[in-house]
């Protein structure tokens, strides 16, 4: 699978298996950060994982995960595959040979546009991931319109009102259309503006950090990092940026979660300053914690499986 064009389907196809790998480790605690950042009534992350436990058994860590599955796998095989032939047209753009190795000014533009284009495709994915995640959240009652049954300024006597047992979609195929046929087709991109804020310099702290600690951990250049080099150097740039790009995640999360019955933010900067007003300024670090954890085997494995296919398809 050699190949001088500066887009090699090499790249593309170990993403696709790295994103598999990814999401089979990092769901479960995906959904407790979803639940901290858009859901109401829970004290702290244990709080979360134990009410998740008692209400849903272990099958609720799992809540939503086949779509992401099978999305994450070609969601990530256009992030490793646009970033190594960003490489590769930048070098060629500078230094005329795609193959000279990028310097970290030239990893910080390529990791950066890959953060801008993996929105077209990430958006619609966690839009649908985060609405499955959470139809069996107990949510606030103001969040919520009684279509038909209620006049606008009827008063909801109670502070939430329970779903579940009543879901709003039977799996993603049904979310989707829904979701087409009450907010069109953008509604699939609700999100998107802080998904850019969150991703563009997310990913910049993610492939940054991971190619510095790999030739940290890597004295000899001439060969390969060692697969527990990959996997710490993974890890450790997988919390970095899911760390940093907490407060982004938040407003994406709550954006996106938000408009199952009823619309409650205008936009970004209503969101952000609707939740500071409502909930403080430590409402964007919540779920950092959880973060940090769930980023480091995630992307401990996304890495480490995508160095590994990639050796491999590139002996042939």
């Amino acid at each position: 699978m050699q190949s001088s064009s500066s887009f090699r389907l090499d790249d593309f196809m170990a993403g696709w298996i790295a994103g598999a790998c990814s999401v089979v480790v990092g769901h479960p605690l995906d959904t407790v950060k979803t639940r901290l950042q858009a859901g109401k009534g829970y004290q702290n992350s244990l709080h979360c994982v134990l009410a998740i436990y008692r209400k849903e058994t272990v099958a609720g860590f799992f809540k939503g995960m086949s779509f992401p599955l099978a999305s994450n796998m070609a969601y990530n095989s256009v992030v490793f595959g646009f970033f190594g032939s960003a490489q590769r047209v930048i070098s060629q753009y500078r230094y005329g040979d795609r193959l000279h190795p990028c310097g970290l000014l030239d990893l910080t533009g390529a990791s950066m546009l890959t953060g801008l284009v993996s929105v077209s495709v990430g958006a619609p994915v966690e839009l649908v991931k985060i609405r499955l995640q959470l139809q069996t959240q107990t949510l606030l009652a103001e969040n919520f319109q009684l279509a038909g049954n209620m006049h606008s300024e009827t008063n909801i006597p109670v502070t939430s009102v329970d779903l579940s047992g009543k879901r709003l979609y039977r799996g993603p195929i049904h979310c989707i259309s829904s979701i087409l046929q009450t907010e069109g087709p953008q509604g699939l991109y609700r999100g998107a503006g802080a998904m850019v804020l969150r991703d563009v310099p997310g990913y910049a702290l993610y492939f940054i950090p991971y190619t510095i600690l790999c030739d940290l951990l890597t004295p000899d250049a001439m060969t390969s990092p060692h697969p527990g080099s990959i996997c710490l150097a993974g890890g450790l740039a997988g919390s970095i940026s899911w760390v940093t790009a907490t407060p982004a995640d938040v407003v994406k999360s709550r954006m996106q979660a938000d408009g199952q019955l009823h619309r409650k933010y205008r936009g970004i900067l209503h969101c952000i300053v609707h939740s500071y007003k409502t909930e403080g300024v430590q409402v964007f670090f919540r779920g950092a914690s959880v973060n940090a954890v769930r980023g480091f085997p995630m992307s401990a494995a996304m890495f480490l499986t995508y160095e590994l296919s990639l050796k491999f398809f590139r002996k042939f």
